[in-house]
C-alpha cells in the first residue's frame, strides 16, 4: 500500500530541484499534492504531469500564506522547502565583513520568514486532527560556518532550531505534530548544473566540488525526497525534533587515516 495515501500534501519551492523530486515522490506514494511555488510555469507543468495541483505562493509573503490557508484549510504535510543561496541576483560578497543588510535581509525572508510561516500554517492547519508531518529544510550549512554565504548558513542554522522548537510546542499541546529537518550537503540540482556546465572537464569539474566529501559524489535529488517520504509517513511516527543528515559522511569527521 502506498505509504502516503488519503493524505494530503503541500510542498514549497516544488516546481524544480529538491521540491520537484519531493512532490514527485510524494504522489507515486498516493499523496494528494500541492506544489507551491513562485515559478508558475514549472510548477504547473509539473502539477499537470504528475496530478498535482499548483499554487502561486511567495513564502516570505504572510498575505500569500493566508490566501493559501483559506484554500486549504487542513492538511496533512507541509515540506517547507523553498529558499534561496542569496547568488541568485547577486554574486556577493556574501562574507560576514562586506555582506549588504538588504542581502542578509533577503535571504533571511525567503528561507527563515518563510520556515516560520509554513510552520504556522501546518499548526493552524494541523491542530483539529491531531496529527500531521512537518519537514523543513536545512542544510549541511546550518550546522557549519560558511565564510563565503553567511546569510545562507545563519538562516539554515536558525531552521534547524526553530524545527526544534515547533516539535517542542506541539508536543507541550498533546499534538501528534511532528517537526523534523532535513540536512542535505551537495545534492545535484539545477544550482549546481549551471556551476558544473556540459563540457568535456565536466567529470573533472565534479570531482573536484565533492573531492572533500568522503564518498566523493554528490547526492540526488531522489536520495532528498526518500528521506522526506521517512518524514511524512507513519514509519516515523515517533519522531520529532530530529534531524537527518545526507552529506556523504562531510559531518562524521575525516575519511583519512592516521598518519596521511
Amino acid at each position: 500500500m502506498p505509504k502516503l495515501q488519503n493524505k494530503s500534501a503541500i510542498v514549497t519551492g516544488g516546481a524544480r530541484g529538491i521540491g520537484e523530486a519531493i512532490a514527485r515522490c510524494f504522489a507515486r506514494e498516493g499523496a494528494s499534492v500541492v506544489i507551491a511555488d513562485i515559478d508558475v510555469e514549472n510548477g504547473a507543468r509539473i502539477a499537470r504531469e504528475i496530478g498535482a495541483s499548483f499554487f502561486e505562493l511567495d513564502v516570505a509573503s504572510e498575505a500569500g500564506w493566508a490566501s493559501f490557508a483559506a484554500a486549504h484549510p487542513a492538511i496533512d504535510i507541509v515540506v517547507n522547502n523553498a529558499g534561496i543561496t542569496g547568488f541568485e541576483a547577486s554574486s556577493g560578497p556574501h562574507d560576514p565583513e562586506h555582506a549588504s543588510l538588504a542581502e542578509w535581509h533577503r535571504v533571511h525572508a525567503v528561507n527563515l520568514d518563510g520556515c516560520f510561516l509554513g510552520c504556522r500554517y501546518a499548526i493552524g492547519a494541523m491542530k483539529a486532527k491531531g496529527t500531521g508531518a512537518i519537514i523543513n529544510m536545512s542544510s549541511r550549512s546550518g550546522l557549519v560556518g560558511i565564510p563565503g554565504a553567511a546569510a545562507y548558513a545563519s538562516s539554515k542554522a536558525a531552521i534547524r532550531n526553530h524545527t526544534k522548537s515547533v516539535a517542542l510546542y506541539c508536543a507541550q499541546q498533546g499534538w501528534q505534530i511532528r517537526c523534523n529537518s532535513i540536512h542535505p550537503a551537495a545534492i545535484l540540482t539545477p544550482m549546481w548544473e549551471a556551476l558544473i556546465g556540459d563540457g568535456p572537464d565536466r567529470e573533472a569539474r565534479m570531482a573536484a566540488m565533492v573531492a572533500d566529501t568522503p564518498m566523493k559524489r554528490f547526492g540526488s535529488v531522489e536520495e532528498v525526497a526518500a528521506l522526506a517520504l521517512l518524514l511524512a509517513s507513519d514509519d516515523a511516527a515517533y519522531m520529532t525534533g530530529s534531524e537527518l543528515h545526507l552529506d556523504g559522511g562531510l559531518l562524521a569527521g575525516s575519511a583519512a587515516s592516521p598518519g596521511d
